[in-house]
């Protein structure tokens, strides 16, 4: 449909810049409401992760509970209530409960 209209406004002779322009919006808007919101949340996750140490409770994207007891540049060794130990990549954490415990407390 936009090459139609574009071709259109071409044959026609009409003015371009009234075919580009609602196209430039569109973009802008995309670019606020879809892209910009997800580059934020990969930053924000990024640094919760950075900032996660040993002791620290945490929540899985699996929804597993746990507490880190040891950490290396990629992964965690998370220990779960019934005292097995599971190794996570650290890109599976989701939620830092140690802050959010702290949080709704306050």
């Amino acid at each position: 449909m936009t090459l139609t209209v574009i071709l259109q406004a071409a044959a026609g002779g009409s003015n371009m810049l009234t075919t580009i322009v609602p196209m430039v919006l569109i973009m802008v808007v995309f670019y606020f409401f879809m892209i910009r919101p997800q580059v934020k949340k990969a930053k924000d996750h990024k640094k919760l992760v950075a900032e996660l140490g040993k002791g620290d409770k945490v929540i899985t994207t699996a929804g597993i509970h746990g507490k880190i007891v040891d950490l290396n540049e990629t992964t965690f060794l998370i220990e779960v209530e019934s005292g097995a130990k599971i190794r996570f990549d650290k890109s599976a954490v989701s939620l830092d409960a140690t802050k959010a415990v702290v949080a709704t407390k306050a």
